[in-house]
């Protein structure tokens, strides 16, 4: 039986079903980021994606046959929220606007938070992107210090590959604060202030 509900709008410039499909393919990711932030992945079900994109269990599983494939695409879609804020910046530069970037996209910290959180377990879909995400990350940040040593610019005693473990270990249990009580802690605030023990000024 075919989808009686109706395909979400066309965005201005696109035709055709090719445009029909990426809208309701986007519509769905959405959906399902908001159903696994609020609920993780294993208690965020499809019938809940599909009721929250006002569609049929069905027309989910025709875009994504397995909720696996939902979850991935959805991990890709917040990658890509992200994509190129660094870009251009210093380290302290980029940090800082990555972290402000970050508060601005509803859902985003608390999609992040959530599922990192339940993807410790090996069997979890999501395990092999969070830990190659953060090696990547710790790797990442670690050049970055180096870089900034080659420069002179690291201070005495600082270990490039420790600060780079120790950015992300802050930067996550920051934003988890963040979410718990967004009054009282300052993320941006708090990355700037460990940055500055660890780099000299320009």
């Amino acid at each position: 039986m075919s989808d009686p509900t109706p395909e979400p709008p066309v965005r201005p410039g696109s035709r055709g079903p090719y445009a029909k499909t990426a809208a309701r393919r986007a519509a769905i990711v959405d959906a399902a980021r908001e159903v696994f932030a609020a609920s993780g992945y294993r208690a965020g079900s499809i019938q809940a994606v599909a009721d929250a994109c006002g569609i049929s269990q069905s027309a989910v599983l025709h875009h994504f046959p397995a909720k696996e494939d939902l979850l991935l695409a959805v991990l890709a879609d917040r990658d890509a929220r992200g994509d190129d804020v660094q870009a251009g910046h210093d380290l302290f530069g980029g940090t800082l606007a990555q972290a402000r970037h970050n508060e601005s996209v509803p859902g985003i910290i608390e999609l992040y938070t959530t599922l990192c959180g339940e993807a410790t377990g090996a069997g979890h879909p999501a395990h092999d992107y969070f830990a190659t995400r953060f090696r990547r990350t710790r790797e990442h940040y670690a050049d970055e210090f180096r870089s900034l040593a080659a420069a002179g610019r690291l201070r005495e005693g600082v270990d490039p590959d420790l600060a780079g473990a120790s950015l992300v270990a802050l930067w996550d249990g920051a934003q988890l604060q963040w979410l718990m009580e967004p009054g009282a802690v300052n993320v941006t605030a708090q990355l700037r202030h460990f940055l500055s023990l660890c780099v000299l000024p320009a």
